[in-house]
């Protein structure tokens, strides 16, 4: 194979724009070697998807399959990946910067004792490899060069929009039943809590998210009002799920979800680093908060300097009036 093999770690309906947003990093490494670029999952879900993946570049599609993995598993996983690796010999294996992602590719890299490349921006294929990624959670990028035999590279969620490359067209499955030792299944997902219908927080097109100014968990109440006006999710910061007003499963940030809908509503929040990692790659920003000086203010396209506890419940209401016109 004179390619590239790209990791697809996740067939969830909320996975899809990230890991089209992958194919579309994969589709340019391929281009740029002129060669393949081949998908691997775990997922027998992937039937369903297939046609949307031809559509992002992929030319093939590689299904591995063990009788003791019946799901995740990362060791398992990565030692399958491996078999692939040398079977195929690809000029590259990618993944997604999930945390899935990022924990495969780690155990595929120690197998074959070599470097990982992780969060990156953009790889330009050369002697050396350039790549630039995202170090110190976003504060700064960093420009490497990358001299092995064969690049592990995870990039970054929401570093580029996912592009179409191709018409769809019926991909070449190839099943492979790899071999697994005890050491690999270990470490196996055995039950699963089906989670709730309807959008997520990573892929709501409007988040509405709040901060230490929101003042308390019953806060949050205006904002979960305005956020099912417009057909949203409501978000937090990391101070805010500290205090416990929040779960966890709501935080944005490089602790949390990182988000890119095309509207994203700050309420309070300062803007630490921690927290803009998290909400950078948002389509636009409108901030609300009472300081002026505030990092959120600085970054947001737009801003309105007043207490969210006024300004949310006016937008509300507006938003009613003009629907009941």
């Amino acid at each position: 194979m004179s390619g590239i093999l790209v990791l697809v770690d996740s067939c969830e309906a909320d996975a899809t724009e990230t890991i089209n947003e992958l194919l579309t990093h994969g589709r340019n490494l391929a281009n740029q070697v002129n060669g393949t670029l081949e998908a691997v999952t775990f997922d027998p879900r992937y039937t369903d998807l297939a046609a949307g993946w031809s559509e992002h570049g992929v030319d093939l599609i590689r299904y591995l399959t063990n009788s003791s993995l019946q799901d995740y598993g990362p060791q398992a996983w990565a030692q399958g990946i491996v078999q692939i690796t040398s079977l195929v010999e690809p000029v590259a294996v990618i993944a997604c910067g999930s945390d899935r992602g990022h924990e495969v590719m780690a155990n595929v890299a120690a197998i074959l004792d070599a470097p990982f490349v992780a969060n990156c921006l953009s790889v330009m294929v050369g002697e050396p490899w350039q790549a630039s990624r995202v170090q110190w959670g976003g504060s700064l990028i960093e420009e490497v060069s990358v001299k092995t035999a064969l690049p592990i590279v995870s990039f970054a969620l929401h570093s580029c929009e996912a592009k179409l490359s191709k018409s769809s067209e019926p991909l070449e499955i190839v099943f492979h039943e790899i071999e697994l030792d005890s050491e690999a299944i270990k470490t196996v997902v055995t039950e699963r809590t089906e989670k709730p219908a309807g959008q997520s927080l990573e892929t709501s097109a409007v988040v509405v998210s709040g901060g230490r100014g929101v003042g308390s968990a019953d806060g949050f109440d205006v904002l979960e009002t305005l956020a099912g006006l417009l057909n949203g999710k409501v978000g937090c910061s990391r101070a805010v799920t500290n205090n416990g007003w929040r779960s966890h499963t709501d935080q944005v940030g490089q602790t949390g979800k990182r988000i890119a809908p095309d509207l994203y509503i700050a309420c309070g929040i300062s803007g630490a680093i921690q927290h803009w990692v998290g909400a950078m790659a948002s389509k636009t920003i409108l901030a609300i908060n009472t300081d002026p000086e505030a990092n959120m203010v600085k970054k947001a396209d737009y801003a309105v300097i007043a207490n969210l506890h006024d300004v949310i419940p006016a937008v509300s209401h507006e938003i009613v009036r003009r629907n009941d016109r």
